[in-house]
C-alpha cells in the first residue's frame, strides 16, 4: 500500500478528492516503478485538485505532473534499481497516474536521470516550472536574443516559471523586468534579480496594436490580453516565448508587430518537449541554478496538505515553487 491524492467523479459528475491509501496492484500500466520522494504543486495540479479547469482526463486519477525518485523496479536494460530519476509531464496527472504519490508506475520513456548537481529535493524545487522557463530561455537564445539586445519582461513573476525564469536570466547577465500583482512581493522579486517591477494592471486593459517598443525579449505564463500587450510593446525583432494560459486562452492581438517589427512568438510545450532538449534543459539547470535562492522561493508540504494548498495558489496565495514531501 501506499499513501496518494485521488481525485474522483461520481457518476452524476461530482468531483472529490481526499489522500488515501491505495494498493501496489492498482498501479497502472508500465515498464519502470518509482519510489517517490518529492513531488511538486503546479497550477496544472491545482486546477486539477479544486476542479477549476478540465485537467483531468479519465478518472480515478491522481494527479501531480512532477516527481522525483528512485527506480523500485524496471524491465528495461537502460534503467536500473536504484537510479535516480525525474518525471515532468507526459500527460501524467491528466491521463496518467501522476507524482502526488509515494508510488507511481510509468514509461521508461519519460524518465530522465537526475543530474548530478541535483538533489530530488532539489529537481522538484525546479520542477516543471524551472524547467519550463530554462526551455523559455533557450528559446530566447536560439532566436538569438543576448544581454545586450535590451531587457526582458517577465509575467506572472511571483509564480514558479516566472521566480526561477528570473533568477536563471539575471544570473546569466539579462536585465529583468519583472510583472505582477502583488506590489508587496517587490523585495522577493528584486532578490531574485529584477531590475524594474511593473504593475500587471499595466497589461491587462486592451491596448493599442503597437505600443512603445520597449522589450527584447519576453517570458510570458498568462496568455490573453497580457500577452497581447507584450506582443504590441516588444522592440523590433523581439522573441515573446508564451508557455501558459493564467490569465486566459484567448489572444486578442493583431498582425501588427509581427508585420512591422518583426516579433516573433515561439510557443513553449513542457509536457510532450522531446528527450533531447529535456536533457539539455535539465543539464543547464544544474549549471545555473543558485540553490539558496531556490530554497528561499520554495515552500515544502506535506502530501496530505496538498489538497488545501491547491486553492491557496490558484488564489495567488502562494509565491514561487511548491515542494510535496512524501512519508
Amino acid at each position: 500500500m501506499f499513501k496518494a491524492v485521488m481525485i474522483e467523479k461520481s457518476a452524476d459528475g461530482v468531483q472529490s478528492v481526499s489522500v488515501r491509501d491505495v494498493a501496489d496492484n492498482q498501479l497502472p500500466k508500465g515498464d519502470v516503478t518509482v519510489r517517490v520522494e518529492w513531488s511538486t504543486l503546479n497550477y496544472k495540479d491545482a486546477l486539477a485538485i479544486t476542479g477549476r479547469g478540465p485537467i483531468v482526463r479519465s478518472f480515478p486519477m491522481i494527479p501531480g505532473i512532477d516527481f522525483a525518485g528512485i527506480v523500485e523496479s524496471s524491465q528495461r536494460e537502460d534503467i536500473r534499481p536504484g537510479a535516480r530519476v525525474i518525471l515532468n509531464g507526459w500527460g501524467v496527472g491528466e491521463k496518467h497516474w501522476g507524482g502526488l504519490a509515494e508510488k507511481a508506475t510509468v514509461s521508461g520513456d519519460w524518465l530522465v536521470p537526475l543530474p548530478d548537481r541535483l538533489t530530488s529535493r532539489q529537481a522538484m524545487e525546479i520542477g516543471t516550472a524551472g524547467y519550463t522557463a530554462m526551455l523559455c530561455i533557450q528559446a530566447l537564445q536560439r532566436e538569438g536574443v543576448t544581454p545586450d539586445k535590451g531587457p526582458i519582461l517577465i509575467t506572472g513573476a511571483t509564480g514558479g516559471v516566472g521566480s526561477v525564469a528570473i533568477m536563471l536570466l539575471s544570473r546569466l547577465g539579462y536585465h529583468v523586468v519583472a510583472v505582477t500583482g502583488r506590489p508587496e512581493e517587490e523585495a522577493y522579486l528584486t532578490a531574485l534579480g529584477a531590475k524594474e517591477i511593473l504593475p500587471r494592471q499595466a497589461f491587462t486593459t486592451p491596448g493599442k496594436a503597437l505600443e512603445k517598443a520597449r522589450w527584447a525579449g519576453a517570458v510570458d505564463v498568462a496568455g490573453g490580453t497580457v500577452l497581447a500587450n507584450v506582443c504590441a510593446s516588444m522592440a523590433y525583432g523581439g522573441v515573446v516565448t508564451a508557455c501558459g494560459l493564467a490569465a486566459d486562452m484567448s489572444f486578442p492581438s493583431t498582425v501588427a508587430p509581427f508585420i512591422l517589427r518583426g516579433v516573433i512568438l515561439v510557443g513553449v510545450d513542457s509536457v510532450m518537449c522531446p528527450r533531447d532538449r529535456r536533457l539539455a534543459a535539465w543539464s543547464r539547470l544544474a549549471e545555473l541554478i543558485d540553490p539558496v535562492k531556490l530554497a528561499e522561493m520554495t515552500s515544502e508540504i506535506a502530501l496530505a496538505d496538498a489538497i488545501e494548498a491547491s486553492a491557496a495558489l490558484l488564489d495567488g496565495k502562494i509565491r514561487g515553487r511548491v515542494v510535496v514531501r512524501m512519508s
